[in-house]
């Protein structure tokens, strides 16, 4: 699994840094998740090897424009490339209703169904490879933050199961093998009853704006990464408002700390951080920050790195 980042800068984008979106890519690389999607996010697509045709899903944590700007002209593009696959849409219930209406506006039919499932009411989404859940947390408007947990790590079949249920050896264990669904004369075999996983799952957490991330105690148990925003350092949240609604990197990387997370990564940098140690504020007093309440790999994203979190639970930056 791997995670690429399009765009790391909250509110407006800088030079070096477009505004939010994070693909969350399948091991295969063929199929992909977008988390948010800023102004100018099919544009950062353009500089990567996703395409939208290999787009499962889409989560949208809350309804600010650095976080869904870039979503009606996404998904008019996707249409113009003869995109035919449904599209799921994870998001807050006032999503479907603008981009509807964006469409309708601009008379740009999608050759393809949008599936809107609102986070009001959300429980679980899921495909043969992931199991997405929410969670909500604290902002200025309601927000959410994903839970992505791989639904089959490595399967191999529970054969000891399959003879004590009386299915007979042959094509149907072949089928249930390859993650299908069975009817066997008239009786409904789901494949996720017959196989077993043969490492522990990989689960990634990826939250949007929020001030308290404490409310993510329970979605990161057994998550191997915690994405998170981190726009401020600690100094320039109390020189300014006392509720802004985003979380310093003190914050998140002493909550990394608590429940015992192996990776961290921190985005959605304000754009008055920047790659220039030594004039005015910079990433780098982000990172000094956080690295010194978390001892645990930290790492701050930047436009188009791609990190992989490999079966054993350890993220690093492939090799080019």
């Amino acid at each position: 699994m791997d995670l690429l980042f399009l765009g790391t800068s909250s509110g407006t984008p800088t030079r070096a840094r477009n505004v939010s979106g994070i693909a969350l890519v399948e091991g295969s690389g063929k199929g992909w998740y977008l988390i948010d999607c800023g102004e100018a996010t099919q544009h950062q697509l353009l500089r990567t090897p996703l395409t939208l045709h290999g787009l499962r899903a889409i989560c949208i944590t809350h309804v600010h424009g650095d976080h869904c700007y870039g979503l009606p002209g996404l998904l008019a593009s996707a249409g113009m490339a003869r995109r035919q696959e449904p599209l799921d849409i994870i998001a807050p219930a006032a999503i479907e209703g603008w981009v509807r209406t964006t469409l309708q506006m601009s008379q740009s039919g999608l050759p393809y169904e949008l599936r809107f499932h609102a986070t009001e009411q959300f429980q679980q989404w899921r495909n043969a490879q992931v199991i997405v859940t929410a969670t909500a947390l604290s902002h200025r408007v309601p927000s959410w933050g994903f839970a992505f947990t791989e639904a089959r790590p490595d399967p191999r079949l529970d054969i000891a199961r399959l003879e004590r249920d009386g299915i007979p050896r042959g094509p149907i264990w072949g089928q249930l093998a390859r993650g299908n669904d069975v009817d066997l004369e008239g009786r409904a075999l789901r494949s996720d009853h017959y196989l077993l996983p043969t490492r522990p799952t990989r689960r990634l957490v990826i939250g949007g704006d929020n001030d308290r991330p404490e409310l993510l105690r329970e979605a990161c148990h057994g998550a191997q990464v915690l994405v998170h925003e981190a726009t401020y350092t600690q100094a320039v949240a109390q020189a300014g408002k006392t509720e802004f609604g985003h979380s310093t990197a003190a914050q998140v990387a002493e909550f990394a700390q608590s429940v015992g997370l192996p990776n961290l990564v921190l985005t959605h940098f304000s754009p008055r951080y920047q790659n220039l140690p030594g004039r005015g504020l910079s990433i780098e007093d982000i990172r000094a920050e956080a690295a010194h309440c978390f001892s645990g790999t930290l790492v701050l994203a930047e436009d188009l790195l791609r990190l992989h979190l490999d079966t054993q639970g350890t993220l690093h930056a492939p090799e080019r």
